[in-house]
């Protein structure tokens, strides 16, 4: 007889309502991502974008924005400064009302701010809930008004004492908070990240001045700092974009034009390599998944330039149109809009929804480039011949692909011969070890776990994908048997439900040449398997630098530190040697299970994309044609060198 199963007690009194800042305090990641490094940077932002948002509503002219050594964070704006008078609703000044409230602001369709990049009015308030410690200072009507919070709550009334001499006549705010170590496990910040968002800031509004200095990383000095103003605009961050590249024509095309009510800016440039790199952004919001803005800029873009081609007889009759992507190959693009009341799709703000934008930059686009073809009739055959080699490359491309891919990975039905496979089926369970050589390769064949670890031995260096086309890059051996082996295709043809590794592991050698070879494969994943790196199924093994030996004690280090480290415990004993590892192949099978590839052991770094316009900058930099910008790097980075073989 079936035992009748126990009522669970479940009444009203177990649901928990969380109310305000306690909301916020309980789940941080629902309102700033994370409460990693990310989470972290995202505060600083949310007030940045507030002082932004006076610049554009024309109140402002510069941000300054300083991180101080023992961690807490100042900003500062020449904007009108928060209202200090008494809210009509809550009963608060309206200081204190932007701070504690969730959802108040002036970016709600009132007249305060036309555009805005702030729109959820959340991003004060929630800066606030998750610091220790927050200060505002604001300065209007020759006053200076002061109040004190933390952790979401009020620790002062609003103050206020007369401007000083020197104060005379300033407006705007400052806001000094201290993130809180309670929601913060770390409290680290990247000043390149934070410093590279604060530049893109300064190109997407022209003549805003953005002031950034990190003390918290005084080691970096004189790069701990950086002042950013660009009266180019957008039209400036395309030609620092492309100063890798070679231009074939010499300034960036530019239109802006006011549509109703929507700010339609944008700056484009052709240059010799094969990829795409434009950039969209709404109020300032980098919409990384694109939305109606872009989809407007790439139709407009693709029409008239058929429409041109067709018109001069470039583009003959029996000859089909270009594609989209013909037309955006070597495109280095900005596409930014202002709006009043944008539609996000979703807090993240990555995709912009607003339906009537598409025909409005698509109108004025399509006007711009007329322009600018039928008055530069010598760049537009260029621009033309491009796209219409990009086409034939295309195609040929794709007969590659079917030839190369679709017989071989995608039926499984011949793997590469040089490929040790493992013996789970499972691709859930698997890993690929990319392996630099055949002598590597063998000793990792020996020491690996052949159940779950496959191994396949790459010969020398890879072709520079980064200036090769598609085609050329797969009738390239190494390429073909890597593509052959992961099975998801590539390209078009890439499918992620194919994958037969869901972890794809780089592993080579400790000294110049493998770190070229890592280097040539990381191009060739960013370009071509981005998907692999979005998904999280690349990584680097981390082979020891070094074996310190003595007597029977064997340790290993992966660091020039830790090789410090180790040699100072042993200090007082005799007969240490060190061997430097320059090469997987020298090795023992079982020193490189025990140090790279055993799951409970090994380091494996996890290749993510990071911040995507600094990794197709550096990719550009120093894969590329253009060789003055990459001595440039190499010259202003040599002493930053470590473990250089000589």
């Amino acid at each position: 007889m079936a035992m009748k199963k126990k009522a669970s007690v479940y009444t009203a009194k177990d649901i928990q309502v969380l109310e305000g800042m306690e909301a916020v305090r309980r789940r941080p990641g629902m309102y700033i991502g994370s409460t990693d490094q990310r989470g972290l940077h995202h505060l600083i932002e949310e007030i940045v974008d507030n002082s932004v948002d006076e610049f554009m509503a024309d109140r402002g002219s510069m941000v300054n924005i300083l991180i101080n050594a023992d961690g807490s964070v100042r900003i500062e704006d020449d904007g009108y400064g928060i209202p200090v008078d008494i809210h009509e609703k809550t009963g608060m000044s309206a200081v204190e009302t932007v701070m504690t409230i969730l959802h108040a602001g002036g970016k709600f369709g009132g007249k305060a701010y036309t555009v805005s990049g702030g729109l959820h009015g959340v991003g004060a308030s929630v800066v606030n809930a998750l610091s220790e410690w927050l200060h505002v200072d604001v300065y209007r009507d020759d006053n200076v008004y002061h109040q004190e919070f933390s952790r979401g709550k009020r620790t002062t009334d609003l103050t206020f004492r007369p401007t000083q001499e020197t104060e005379i006549g300033k407006t705007g705010t400052v806001i000094t908070f201290m993130p809180d170590a309670e929601i913060f496990p770390e409290i680290d910040y990247n000043f390149d990240a934070l410093s590279a968002r604060f530049k893109e800031i300064a190109y997407l509004n022209k003549g805003i001045e953005v002031r950034v200095r990190s003390d918290w990383n005084n080691e970096l000095l004189p790069s701990n700092q950086a002042t950013y103003r660009f009266n180019g605009g957008i039209a400036s961050y395309v030609k620092s974009l492309n100063e890798t590249r070679a231009p074939i024509h010499k300034d960036p095309i530019y239109l802006e034009k006011q549509v109703n009510g929507t700010r339609v800016e944008a700056a484009l440039q052709y240059n010799d390599s094969f990829t795409e790199n434009v950039r969209s952004y709404a109020n300032c919001i980098n919409t990384e998944e694109g939305g109606s803005h872009l989809t407007g800029f790439r139709a407009g873009l693709t029409r008239i330039i058929n429409d041109y081609g067709r018109k001069q007889k470039i583009l003959k009759d029996n000859e089909p149109n270009l594609s989209g992507e013909d037309t955006r190959e070597g495109l280095t693009a900005i596409v930014s809009v202002k709006l009043t009341d944008p539609q996000f799709e979703g807090q993240t703000k990555q995709k912009l929804g607003n339906p009537e934008v598409r025909n409005q930059v698509e109108v004025v686009l399509v006007e711009a480039i007329q322009f600018f073809l039928e008055n530069n009739p010598s760049d537009a055959k260029r621009i033309i011949f491009k796209c219409m080699t990009a086409q034939r490359a295309r195609e040929a491309a794709r007969k590659a692909r079917d030839l190369v891919i679709r017989k071989n990975a995608l039926d499984g039905s011949t793997l590469p011969g040089k490929l040790t496979d493992c013996s789970d089926k499972n691709p859930e369970n698997c890993e690929l070890y990319l392996v630099e050589g055949q002598s590597a390769g063998g000793t990792a064949k020996a020491g690996r776990d052949p159940s779950t670890q496959a191994i396949l031995p790459l010969r020398g260096k890879i072709l520079n994908v980064e200036k090769a086309r598609e085609e050329k890059m797969l009738a390239h051996e190494e390429i073909r048997a890597m593509v052959i082996a992961i099975g998801a295709g590539i390209g078009e043809d890439f499918d992620i439900d194919k994958l037969r590794y869901h972890r794809i592991v780089i592993m080579t050698d400790a000294d110049v040449d493998g770190s070229h070879i890592r280097t040539l494969l990381l191009t060739f994943f960013y370009r071509n398997l981005p998907q692999l790196i979005a998904n999280g199924k690349l990584y680097i093994a981390q082979p020891p630098l070094y074996k310190i030996s003595s007597g029977r004690q064997e340790l290993y280090a992966y660091s020039e530190g830790e090789r410090e480290g180790i040699m100072a415990q042993l200090n007082n004993k005799r007969s240490v040697s060190v061997q430097r590892y320059k090469g997987l192949g020298e090795m023992n099978a079982d020193q490189l299970w025990e140090t790279t590839m055993d799951p409970e052991k090994r380091t494996l770094l996890q290749v993510s994309e990071g911040a995507s316009s600094s990794a197709d900058e550096i990719f550009s930099l120093l894969m590329g044609d253009v060789v003055e910008p990459r001595r440039n790097f190499i010259q202003a980075h040599a002493r930053e060198v470590q473990n250089l073989d000589v």
